[in-house]
């Protein structure tokens, strides 16, 4: 797509002459004065915040990932740093009366780092691969482009942009360190390696990483002292790893990482046009590609309303997006919903260093306003089917129900085809559990160890002790959408060993709640146990369970029980606080089965 459109409008010619200023710099009185006084009170708080010292960051920080499985073991300090630096910057930036120390020893100490690249992806550069045990320490000879060495990169390279007059003054030494640690751990390796994983070259599934470093590397080269050619050839080369990456995106803009992993992927692609189109004066732009419409619009698709999406994979359901980016993408889509949604999203400047250091974030959130008035536009749409994806959003009455398809090899897959969330009153009742906090595990062979990505702890049948089994090649089959539901068959996402012949499930969705059919076909009498993940705790009685909003009614032969799943892990309590319900419905072995569920406001 974007290759195709250079081979025939050469990009060198199209660059601007008249430099490449990203945001303003700190020079720039006029445009930092005109920030609001709450930007202004905002960038003094969070540099306040961090006015600890810049913490070490250790070599046995750094083993903990393959001593004890901790990733925050280097990633805290890591970041912290980060954060520091870019909290500096915006005060030195705002305040002129700012010292400006702070950022000159971070940009020391990052500098001075053995890698830029966490722990967690120096010994698993590829997702889900052994980690090699010979490399528990990164090699400085080798310096590897991972999603945060290129998050570094970007932010180094802004601090020059921003901050050069005053670190100039400083002493030229600062300049010079900035520009080359960022060729030789960053410009470099990408136009010399063809072996980092999310290039494309080496493996065609492709996931947020790719848009992700390849927006931030483009920072870097853009504020490089690169010439004109070597710039241009450098974006060639971006844009044919660009393309690997659009071409496994489905035309329906589907993103099966979970809307939350939107800031990553779509965002980061918005990220990257964008700063290809002021490097070109607005003539290079890909904003008409109905592909890459509709993958910026995916958030707007997956809202459920009043914050909360359909978090299927590693996605919470109240994910921080970048609101700022949805807004600037409805604005250049002319989607007024998607305007409304992004700006009601928009959040605050430590929310995009906090999420993770997006400086860029930030930049664009103080210097891209909020609409005078909020756009007429509904920020949720109707209906929603996208057929690549197979996913499916119905509202009616007081409910809103997302389903899926799919399969269980998806990106940052959890065992859940054929799974379900289902809204009353704008607040989820019958819950995804979502993401927890990355561990060595996450991405390991460990993964399906942890209770919230198994096929057990989401809003499906169990077979025997069989639940659905990770892997491409367990799926649901025969989908079809119809006017208030969806139709699925689960049978191929268990393993042989099940013996499900078929296992036929219908979702319908009218204004007084929802029904769900399973029917169900054994090469041998098993018992089937249905699992619902509950945000309240429930009250069983003879066939019915009243929790929250709503009442779930069941067929009376079924033996229902309730455990209590306490939200240990601190990312999930943020979204659930103190514990979620798994209910569990079993029925007697048999060799077909067939149940009927309905979901209603909660009976009086």
């Amino acid at each position: 797509m974007l290759s195709e459109y250079l081979k025939t409008h050469p990009i060198e010619p199209l660059l601007r002459d008249e430099g490449r200023n990203l945001f303003p710099p700190a020079e720039d009185r006029k445009n930092w004065e005109a920030i609001s006084p709450e930007q202004r009170e905002e960038i003094c708080a969070l540099n306040a915040e961090y006015a600890a010292p810049y913490p070490m960051r250790t070599a046995t920080e750094f083993l903990a990932y393959v001593r004890s499985d901790s990733r925050l073991a280097d990633e805290d300090p890591y970041f912290f740093r980060r954060r520091k630096l870019c909290a500096a910057l915006l005060a030195c930036c705002a305040l002129p009366e700012a010292p400006i120390d702070p950022v000159i020893d971070g940009i020391w100490c990052i500098a001075e780092e053995t890698s830029w690249v966490v722990s967690a992806h120096n010994v698993n550069p590829i997702p889900g691969a052994p980690a090699p045990a010979q490399y528990p320490l990164p090699d400085p000879d080798d310096p590897y482009i991972d999603l945060f060495s290129a998050q570094t990169g970007m932010i180094l390279s802004l601090t020059l942009h921003l901050l050069g007059g005053r670190l100039d003054a400083e002493t030229p030494m600062l300049r010079a360190r900035i520009e080359r640690e960022i060729r030789r751990r960053i410009l470099e390796p990408f136009r010399a390696r063809e072996d980092f994983w999310w290039m494309g070259n080496l493996r065609k599934d492709l996931c947020n990483w790719t848009p992700w470093i390849l927006s931030n590397i483009l920072v870097c080269a853009a504020l490089s002292p690169m010439t004109k050619h070597e710039l241009a050839a450098t974006i060639v080369r971006a844009c044919e790893m660009l393309d690997r990456y659009l071409d496994i995106v489905p035309e329906d803009g589907g993103c099966d990482e979970g809307p939350g992993y939107w800031n990553m992927a779509g965002g980061s692609l918005m990220d990257f046009l964008e700063i290809l189109e002021k490097l070109t004066g607005g003539k290079v732009t890909f904003l008409h590609e109905a592909k890459i419409r509709n993958l910026l619009a995916f958030p707007r698709n997956a809202s459920l309303g009043g914050g909360w999406f359909a978090n299927f994979a590693d996605s919470d359901a109240r994910p921080m997006i970048s609101g700022e980016r949805l807004q600037a993408a409805g604005e250049r889509l002319g989607d007024a919903g998607l305007v409304s949604l992004g700006a009601r999203m928009r959040g605050s400047i430590r929310d995009q260093l906090y999420d993770l250091p997006h400086l860029t974030r930030a930049l664009a959130l103080i210097f891209h306003p909020a609409p005078a008035e909020m756009p007429c536009g509904e920020e949720t749409p109707g209906d929603v089917w996208l057929p690549d994806l197979q996913f499916r959003i119905v509202r009616r009455g007081i409910f809103v129900l997302a389903c899926k398809g799919g399969h269980n090899g998806e990106n940052h897959n959890h065992n859940d085809a054929g799974s379900f969330i289902l809204t009353a009153e704008g607040e989820p009742e019958i819950v995804d559990a979502g993401n927890m906090l990355y561990s060595a595990k996450t991405f390991s062979s460990r993964r399906y160890t942890l209770w919230n990505v198994r096929a057990a702890y989401h809003n499906l049948p169990m077979i025997g002790a069989y639940e659905e089994k990770e892997g491409t090649e367990h799926a649901a089959r025969n989908v079809r959408a119809f006017g208030n539901g969806l139709e699925l068959d689960l049978a191929a996402a268990y393993e042989k060993a099940a013996g499900v012949r078929s296992l036929r499930r219908v979702f319908a969705l009218e204004e007084d709640g929802l029904t769900l059919t399973d029917e169900v076909r054994l090469e041998t009498a098993l018992p089937v146990t249905w699992v619902f993940m509950l945000r309240h705790q429930p009250e069983i009685g003879a066939g019915r369970v009243d929790a929250g909003r709503i009442t779930l009614r069941f067929p009376e032969e079924l033996e229902a029980a309730a455990e209590e799943i306490p939200m240990a892990d601190a990312r999930m309590a943020g979204i659930w606080h103190d514990s979620l319900w798994r209910l569990t419905l079993r029925g007697k072995p048999n060799t077909e089965t067939r149940a009927v569920f309905t979901v209603r406001k909660r009976e009086t």
